[in-house]
């Protein structure tokens, strides 16, 4: 019979002439026993989980599993955390418990969306993939015992650099400068046509093109736009209106690469009362489905949807927490009665996928999602409408295994200094929320998309 790592190191432990096992295990490792870490599959999507498992160990032996990881914007985050190997000396993070570090219990993702700026980082730092084309890179490295801080000053017991990508291979970058538009297009690998999706993001204002990219790696036609940032007013001589959004519709929808007849859109917070207002009030984009991740419908319908947040931002509603991080979801409580300040979500006609923090601190999602549900009872298409609340979470509901963020930097929409938004959550909710809203949403966009019309299953 073969032997076991367990037994290999018994073995050693029985052939150590009475050295007591604390010796033993110093002796074992100075001699850097071959300690074996894996981390399968080592390449890979970021939405796509990993098995890390250490092998030939000491059985008992403690042990801290390290990530390390270096941003597109220079900064440094690690998580960390703590293990006992079991009898046949190994450690499986996917069934094994952590007893500690910056997430406990058995969580096979942990080291990813535990992920936290290392200690002296400056505050409300998010991380954001810039360059899609460059894979995350993620240093995993074992040390030995239950250690809090000062690894990076050690020699690790074994380390392996994993990768996760947001392109999948064969997804095409494509950037789009035509109609005066700031946007990316990614087509995904194979030869089309492919349904389209148009991808907008909130008030940070720049092109954020990684959700789009991953998009794409899942079948998805996804043009990513930005219509707040400085760049876009430059060009285009003023704020977006309507018509910039239908503009980006077009190319979509003329693309010999995509389905004109199906095409969704996806909004995050402002992103998201853009993708209400267009699906119910646009007379040029039809779409297929459309899904909105923590937004809200308040907004005044005779003006531009860019101009929400500074038509709403009222200073007597604003609390300042006392770590001076700032809260706005009262902006737009309680919500009104005045239909001239809201979309009319009744007259809405393709399926509707609204994905809310319970916790959001940022927007009154919650409230607004259930004036749209009784909004589209009343006017008895709520048969198109599907609702996720997720408990303690926050604003930012990304893809899965992302670094939660509880507070972020912004900029005032009246006044151009920094501040920090308070966005909500609890990590482990949070990060539970994320990686169920994804693969819900998937589901959402591959029936609504790929299926027939009437094919909305239940997520």
């Amino acid at each position: 019979m073969a032997m076991q790592d367990g037994d290999e190191c018994n073995a050693e432990l029985e052939a150590s002439n009475g050295q007591s096992t604390n010796q033993w295990v110093t002796s074992w490792m100075d001699r850097k026993c071959c300690v074996k870490l894996s981390v399968q599959p080592s390449r890979g999507l970021v939405d796509e989980k990993f098995i890390i498992l250490v092998r030939k160990v000491f059985p008992g032996f403690q042990l801290t599993i390290q990530a390390l990881h270096t941003c597109d914007h220079g900064h440094s985050w690690e998580a960390f955390s703590h293990y006992t190997a079991n009898a046949t000396g190994t450690v499986n993070v996917s069934e094994d418990p952590s007893l500690g570090g910056t997430y406990s219990g058995v969580e096979p993702m942990g080291l990813l969306w535990s992920l936290r700026p290392v200690p002296g980082s400056k505050p409300g730092l998010r991380m954001k993939k810039i360059n899609v084309q460059t894979p995350m890179v993620v240093k995993i490295s074992v040390y030995q015992g239950h250690q809090t801080e000062g690894l990076v000053d050690q020699v690790p017991l074994a380390g392996v650099v994993v990768e996760r990508w947001y392109m999948a291979p064969g997804v095409v970058r494509i950037p789009i400068t035509e109609e005066r538009l700031s946007a990316t297009l990614f087509l995904p690998s194979g030869p089309g046509p492919f349904p389209g999706i148009l991808d907008l993001w909130g008030g940070a204002g720049k092109l954020v093109e990684y959700r789009s990219a991953l998009l794409a790696s899942h079948g998805f036609a996804a043009m990513t736009l930005a219509y707040l940032s400085p760049k876009v007013v430059r060009e285009t001589g003023k704020m977006v209106d309507d018509t910039y959004f239908e503009k980006a519709y077009g190319v979509l929808e003329r693309h010999p690469q995509i389905l004109s007849s199906r095409i969704a859109m996806l909004g995050f917070s402002i992103g998201a009362s853009v993708t209400l207002r267009m699906a119910v009030y646009s007379q040029v984009i039809k779409l297929r489905c459309a899904v909105c991740i923590s937004g809200i419908h308040v907004q005044p319908i005779d003006r531009p949807v860019v101009q929400v947040l500074s038509y709403f931002n009222d200073d007597a509603k604003t609390q300042v927490t006392k770590e001076n991080h700032v809260i706005s979801r009262n902006w737009v409580l309680p919500i009104t009665k005045d239909p001239s300040l809201k979309v009319d979500v009744g007259r809405l006609q393709c399926p509707l996928l609204l994905v809310v923090g319970e916790d959001d601190q940022n927007m009154a999602a919650q409230e607004s999602a259930l004036d749209m549900k009784e909004m589209m009872e009343r006017a008895g298409n709520s048969h198109l409408l599907t609702v996720l609340l997720y408990p303690n979470t926050g604003h930012l509901i990304e893809p899965p295994f992302t670094p939660f963020v509880r507070f972020s930097n912004f900029r005032s929409v009246k006044l151009p200094q920094m501040g920090m938004a308070l966005l909500g959550g609890e990590v482990v909710a949070h990060s539970r929320a994320q990686e169920d809203a994804w693969r819900k949403t998937l589901n959402f966009l591959k029936e609504s998309l790929y299926g027939g019309t009437d094919s909305l299953s239940r997520l």
